[in-house]
């Protein structure tokens, strides 16, 4: 089964309420078997227009888990820390591909 990729960008308009999110994310990202790959580091467009201020990549087990901990109550919990802190938050989930048998 190949591992899953969430794949975040974001605009943080309000650093300190961001600073709560951020703080509640990761706990919920571990209890779902899932890991951050990158998380704000220092990033360049090699092609093509987008400009995201911030990006974030996290990797689980499989996508059924990626949907899980998105869907799942921990991590409910922890978006709503994020309300009005970010001025976009865009996230999508792609399935990796499948190990060499």
């Amino acid at each position: 089964m190949p591992a899953a990729y969430v794949i975040v960008e974001m605009k943080i308009s309000d650093p300190e309420r961001y600073k709560q999110y951020m703080a509640a994310a990761p706990a919920t990202i571990a209890a779902a078997g899932g890991e951050y790959l990158a998380r704000g580091g220092h990033h360049e467009t090699l092609e093509g227009d987008w400009q995201p201020a911030r990006v974030a990549v996290l990797r689980f087990p499989s996508l059924e888990q990626a949907k899980g901990w998105y869907d799942g109550e921990l991590y409910r919990a922890a978006r709503a820390n994020r309300l009005g802190a970010t001025e976009y938050f865009n996230m999508i989930v792609v399935e990796g591909v499948a190990p060499a048998v």
